[in-house]
C-alpha cells in the first residue's frame, strides 16, 4: 500500500523592502480585501471589477476602465498580481502571486481589512510609480 504525502508549499522569503512596496502599493489602491481574497481562489476578469465592483466590494467607488487597469498594473509590477493566461495567451482577468497571498493573509488575520495609507504611503507609492515609468 502506497501513501501519498502531502506537498505544502514553501513560504517563499521576501526582502523587506519589496513587502513594504507592496503592503503600500495595496494600502494606496482604489481595492478593497474582498478583492484580493476572490483573487486568491479564482481569476477575476476586469469587467468583474469595473461593472459591478462597488456592489461586490471590491472597490470603494466606481472605476473607469482604464483606471482599474492602470492599477492592476502598478500592483503586477510590486508583485502582488498576475495576469492569467490560458490556450489563446494572456486575458484579462487576476489572480494574487505568493506574495499577494501572504500580505491578504496577514490583513485577514488582523481585522479583514486592507489599512488605510498614509500620507507618506500616498507620497512613496506615487514616486515609486513615476520612477518606473522610466
Amino acid at each position: 500500500m502506497n501513501s501519498v504525502a502531502a506537498k505544502s508549499s514553501p513560504v517563499i522569503q521576501y526582502s523587506p523592502q519589496s513587502i513594504k512596496r507592496a503592503e503600500r502599493a495595496m494600502r494606496c489602491s482604489p481595492f478593497l480585501l474582498p478583492l484580493f481574497a476572490a483573487m486568491r481562489s479564482t481569476s477575476v476578469p476586469l469587467g468583474a471589477i469595473v461593472s459591478s465592483g462597488v456592489q461586490r466590494q471590491y472597490t470603494r467607488k466606481p472605476l473607469r476602465e482604464l483606471a482599474a487597469e492602470n492599477y492592476l498594473s502598478w500592483l503586477i509590477q510590486v508583485g502582488i498580481l498576475r495576469r492569467e493566461v490560458d490556450g489563446q495567451g494572456i486575458t484579462d482577468s487576476f489572480r494574487l502571486t505568493p506574495l499577494g497571498r501572504q500580505l491578504v493573509e496577514q490583513w485577514e488575520k488582523q481585522g479583514g481589512v486592507v489599512p488605510a495609507p498614509s500620507l507618506s504611503d500616498r507620497f512613496y507609492n506615487a514616486l515609486n510609480r513615476w520612477f518606473r515609468l522610466f
